[in-house]
């Protein structure tokens, strides 16, 4: 039989009344590049890394190479990414012109968002975030608009938060920390279940609204801080229902055949670190490799000692908390600090390691795969000089093997410069000014 070239939107349209993505097939010709996924991953760590005073004789244990270039050696906080060399790539000398001007402790809420905003509407304090912007263009692919995960379940609190993503409203998007229910939520979506949990989200929003409407005919007698958490409940519950309606037009579309066994869904935040850590990165690398979403966050420390992470390194045999080490000056102690950040890029190099293992049609899905790692603030709360890694996004145009270095250069820049990577072509991001120049991302 001879294959003619299809046209994937004749297809779609010679289906009447038809609203569904179809698998890329072969037959659709070359045009099958503009098909395969992009994606993102944005991976954040709290109070900072290791930046080790020159006087304590231990540069090498610095988050950012010594040298700048192509000609960079990782530091040994940072040696297990080795293998990935051609992969990664280190910026440095990044900020948020907000950052200066806020508590010091919300630069977790606003790593994403360059928040907090210059002239809010009453009531709201956060902008959106990168990967919410990511999820609404990439949302009608895949069967999940986004993966917010954290160590710590909800949202936390202002600047003590247990989530990195924000909605188009700026507020905080509940993370799950669970890997039982990350599986479920991605893997084991039947319609009659999917129904089920859509009805009952159904009648809870109802009832908060009803709460809601009730409060504002008896002259608002909740205080502005009810009232804003049961807007934060509402807004939490309507992107919940968003979520299982798009899982719910998925249903019937068999998913990709893949191997769960190495996972450990029994696997929790109060047991082993690596094995935590390790789970759910496995969990975000069979949702790119199934596309099953294209945006994700993953919150792995919280800000000032909060949340059961901060026992971490007590549990890989350091002396003291994670909190307590980012406030160390004395060389034992950023010494710890900086054992605990090789802990962390361990865990990243196994996570770059299984998405390399997957396979796209043009490559690795670490090829087509942005994922930032970083954090809000460099040491002891400084909003300035912001440790970040890129990897992947190798089929994106991003040129890795180096160390970038700018004299002062906003972070929102960075985040234009995913979006264009990404193929979504917004005019600015937040305070952006631009897109980095001669940089990785040279070809925006």
């Amino acid at each position: 039989m001879t294959l003619t070239k299809l046209d994937r939107r004749a297809v779609l349209k010679g289906i009447a009344g038809a609203s569904l993505a179809l698998p890329v097939l072969d037959a659709m010709g070359d045009d099958i590049a503009e098909q395969v996924p992009r994606r993102f991953c944005a991976l954040y760590t709290a109070n900072g890394m290791s930046l080790p005073k020159s006087e304590h004789g231990i540069d090498e244990w610095n988050f950012f190479p010594q040298i700048e270039g192509k000609d960079f050696v990782f530091g040994k906080s940072t040696e297990p990414l080795s293998p990935f060399r051609q992969q990664v790539s280190f910026l440095g000398g990044l900020h948020h012109p907000n950052g200066s001007k806020a508590d010091p402790h919300i630069c977790s809420d606003m790593w994403l968002t360059g928040a907090p905003l210059h002239n809010p509407k009453p009531g709201q304090f956060n902008s959106v975030g990168l990967d919410q912007v990511i999820a609404k263009h990439t949302k009608q692919f895949c069967r999940q608009p986004s993966l917010v995960l954290s160590i710590d379940a909800g949202v936390g609190f202002l600047s003590r938060t247990g989530t990195i993503s924000y909605d188009t409203e700026g507020r905080p998007i509940p993370a799950e920390n669970n890997p039982r229910r990350v599986f479920d939520r991605l893997f084991q979506g039947d319609r009659a279940s999917l129904l089920s949990q859509r009805e009952t989200i159904r009648r809870r929003i109802k009832l908060v609204d009803a709460v809601l409407d009730n409060t504002r005919r008896l002259n608002q007698r909740l205080g502005k801080s009810d009232r804003q958490k049961m807007d934060e409940y509402l807004a939490s519950l309507s992107e919940i229902e968003s979520r299982l309606i798009a899982s719910e037009k998925w249903a019937d579309i068999p998913l990709k055949q893949q191997d769960h066994s190495h996972l450990n869904l029994d696997a929790t935040n109060e047991g082993e670190p690596h094995e935590y850590y390790r789970n759910m990165f496995d969990l975000i690398a069979l949702a790119f490799d199934a596309d099953i979403t294209r945006s994700v966050t993953f919150m792995l420390n919280r800000e000032d000692g909060m949340g059961i992470s901060d026992t971490f390194p007590l549990k890989l045999g350091l002396t003291r908390t994670h909190h307590n080490l980012s406030h160390a000056g004395d060389k034992e102690g950023q010494l710890q600090f900086a054992k605990y950040d090789r802990f962390l890029a361990e865990q990243l190099a196994h996570f770059f390691g299984r998405l390399q293992e997957y396979q796209d049609r043009d490559g690795s899905v670490l090829d087509n795969s942005i994922v930032m790692f970083g954090s809000g603030a460099s040491t002891t709360h400084y909003p300035k000089n912001l440790p970040t890694l890129i990897a992947g996004g190798a089929n994106m145009g991003l040129k890795h093997g180096v160390h970038w270095r700018s004299g002062d250069t906003r972070m929102s820049n960075v985040h234009l410069s995913i979006l264009h990577s990404m193929g979504i072509e917004e005019n600015s991001f937040a305070d952006s000014t631009g897109v980095l120049q001669d940089s990785i991302f040279s070809h925006v």
